[in-house]
């Protein structure tokens, strides 16, 4: 107990200089490509006559 005292003024926590960056390079074309190509096959079979 007597050295957790002892250094408890000794531990200081600084913010980096610099902000943090996380970059997430995310492809989501492909999902929304499908998302699209789903919806028009279910147009295309709903309205037949149409096409």
């Amino acid at each position: 107990m007597l050295v957790t005292v002892a250094l408890g003024g000794c531990i200081t926590v600084n913010a980096p200089e610099k902000p943090i960056v996380i970059e997430l390079n995310v492809n989501i074309r492909q999902e929304v490509i499908y998302r699209l190509a789903e919806d028009a096959g279910n147009t295309i079979e709903d309205n037949a006559d149409i096409f």
